[in-house]
């Protein structure tokens, strides 16, 4: 295998680090989305066709994070969100559709105009979403035959792993990203995969460390995976 390391710059999520990536380069042969599940596994994750894993000088702060979804059990909070949620529909839809751009413009305008995905744009959505070795397939929720939320995620042999969830930005009292999540966990199950990856996990930074709370969950720490059974920050 192949990898390149990228020159330093701002980190995304904590504003007083630098950032730096390994980034995978391929093999020799075409990428396939078995060769991606063998990188998940070493913690690496994709936009668009580059497969990285931060290789930051001086920090370690982003584990990646997955759950073993026959271990996993809802808190008490999350079974709330799911009660208070009973009246939405969640379906798999394995083919793109453009109310999915719509509603993915509408959350980064509302919700992210301070990051690098503002302005969106239909070639940035694209060049986000989409790699060369397998088509993402889209968990949709709808409320009364309206779209409120979609979780992109890469379907492969024994995981799935989220990529990206965006949602009607106007429904904060409903939880959609914690609902996203559990209805992915769902359908992890419903496809025999043993898990479901969701991206990093960054203790200090809020944004991004609302993940730890679906327990139990493993962390790829020094290269290895570790078992929390609750928080750890």
């Amino acid at each position: 295998m192949k990898f390149g390391i990228t020159d330093s710059f701002q980190c995304s999520y904590l504003p007083e680090k630098k950032e730096r990536l390994l980034v995978y380069v391929g093999n020799g042969n075409s990428n396939s989305a078995m060769d991606y599940e063998t990188m998940l596994e070493a913690g690496f994750r994709r936009s668009g066709d580059q497969i990285y894993r931060p290789q930051c000088l001086g920090c370690d702060a982003c584990h990646s994070l997955r759950l073993e979804v026959d271990k996993f059990t809802p808190s008490r909070s999350q079974k709330r969100v799911l009660k208070r949620n009973q009246d939405v529909v969640s379906r798999l839809s394995r083919y793109d559709k453009p109310k999915y751009y719509d509603l993915y413009q509408h959350y980064i305008s509302e919700r992210h105009r301070d990051g690098g995905m503002y302005p969106p744009t239909p070639e940035q959505y694209t060049h986000f979403i989409y790699n060369n070795w397998a088509q993402p397939v889209f968990m949709e929720l709808t409320l009364n035959d309206k779209l409120i939320a979609v979780a992109v995620t890469d379907e492969l042999p024994n995981s799935l792993s989220a990529l990206y969830t965006f949602f009607d930005p106007d429904m904060d009292d409903r939880s959609l990203g914690i609902l996203s999540i559990l209805e992915q966990i769902k359908k992890t199950k419903e496809l025999g995969k043993q898990y479901l990856y969701l991206g990093y996990q960054i203790d200090s930074c809020t944004k991004m460390n609302y993940k730890q709370n679906f327990l139990p969950n493993e962390q790829y720490i020094n290269h290895s995976w570790i078992c929390f059974q609750k928080k750890h920050n």
